[in-house]
């Protein structure tokens, strides 16, 4: 007897980059900046909420599109901070983290053949999402200059051909930490009208954008939120990666195709945690106050790293910083991304593992979002390189 063998839907993937470093700085007692997720708690308010809201009695499913409170909240937030009135009945759902929604806003809109533009480097599962459904990614690669990584528009509209059904973009950008401004939404807007080309706009970092600057939402943008699944994450922005929570919002005729795949991909998610989420969303100053949050933590690990012989690239976004090792060493990005969790006891991602081809460009990418102590320890470790 035997296992039948199995033809894989994803024959090109293997175990994630951030699973490997995660396991890699586990094994060797390295202080992991690598995986994308804080080391500190959340508001001990919130994990309160959830379970008053399982004492209340909030433990069986909720409705398939998320709990109307909760609905109601982000729909409050979208329409203070944007200034678009997403209806929450019909136009936002509640989903199990932003991956899910990423995958199901994918599946529902590519078909066979269908071409889905992703820019370069970019998040890991985008692409798998697309192969999954039988689209075909189109890469375009951003420009790296002295102000650090951009969108080439002009790539973008090149790549566009009659198979084009979606355009993903990320803003705050991971894993480079670049945003898009209000320059880059028009134009994307100037690309995609007159066409019946949708947007995917992964905005889970939307709370994390600095120096003054303003969030790019698709929200802002009429001719883009018309044709835009928007996704975000309350796991980002509150400091719960575990809990898998976030959202979609998007036109009522792109979500109801949505929820036909969300309610046989997850049907619905955790009920306590959003009734505890829609009473804590009352409150805005948690995500209002997450930017300047998130800034002190840039600024105090970028002075750190002036005393490396790291090159810093810019950040205006996320909770990830890049920089430049070639002054330290030679070697491929993922040979010294190892090299480090190993030797110097400090784990990172390389740059590389967010492009679809093999792309070396002397750059990895650390997370800051860590408790002081841990910053200060991994800086203590880099300076000795």
């Amino acid at each position: 007897m035997s296992t039948p063998a199995l033809h894989s839907r994803l024959p090109a993937v293997g175990t994630t980059v951030f699973t490997r470093m995660s396991q890699l700085a586990a094994a060797h007692g390295a202080i992991n900046l690598g995986q994308g997720f804080p080391d500190f708690d959340p508001d001990p308010r919130l994990v309160e909420l959830v379970t008053d809201a399982m004492r209340a009695g909030h433990n069986q499913y909720p409705p398939m599109a998320g709990v109307p409170a909760l609905r109601a909240a982000i729909g409050a937030k979208l329409g203070r901070l944007y200034g678009r009135a997403y209806d929450v009945d019909g136009e936002i759902t509640v989903t199990a983290g932003a991956s899910q929604a990423i995958q199901s806003a994918i599946l529902c809109s590519v078909h066979p053949g269908d071409e889905v533009i992703i820019i370069e480097p970019a998040y890991d599962c985008y692409a798998p999402a697309v192969a999954l459904a039988g689209g075909v990614t189109v890469p375009v690669t951003m420009r790296l200059g002295a102000d650090g990584y951009s969108v080439p528009w002009d790539r973008v509209a090149a790549a566009v051909t009659p198979r084009t059904r979606m355009i993903v973009v990320n803003s705050p950008h991971n894993p480079t930490g670049a945003i898009l401004r209000a320059a880059d939404l028009d134009a994307l807007a100037a690309i995609v009208a007159e066409t019946e080309i949708l947007v995917l706009s992964d905005e889970v970092y939307e709370h994390m954008v600095f120096d003054g600057a303003e969030h790019a939402s698709v929200a802002r943008h009429p001719v883009l939120a018309e044709r835009a699944f928007l996704v975000s994450s309350f796991g980002k922005t509150f400091h719960v990666t575990g809990w898998k929570l976030g959202y979609v919002a998007a036109p009522a005729a792109l979500m109801a195709e949505f929820r036909k795949v969300h309610q046989y991909n997850v049907f619905c998610v955790n009920a306590p945690m959003q009734h505890a989420l829609a009473a804590y969303m009352a409150d805005p100053a948690p995500y209002l106050g997450l930017p300047a949050f998130y800034q002190r933590k840039r600024d105090l690990f970028r002075a750190g790293l002036g005393g490396t012989r790291f090159e810093l690239l810019p950040a205006d976004g996320t909770y990830f910083q890049c920089v430049r090792y070639g002054a330290i060493s030679g070697l491929p990005e993922a040979a010294f991304a190892q090299w480090l969790t190993v030797e110097a006891g400090v784990a990172a991602i390389p740059v590389s593992a967010f492009h679809s081809a093999p792309t070396e460009s002397g750059i990895v990418r650390f997370c800051f979002a860590k408790t002081d102590t841990t910053l200060e320890a991994a800086l203590e470790r880099l300076r000795r390189l």
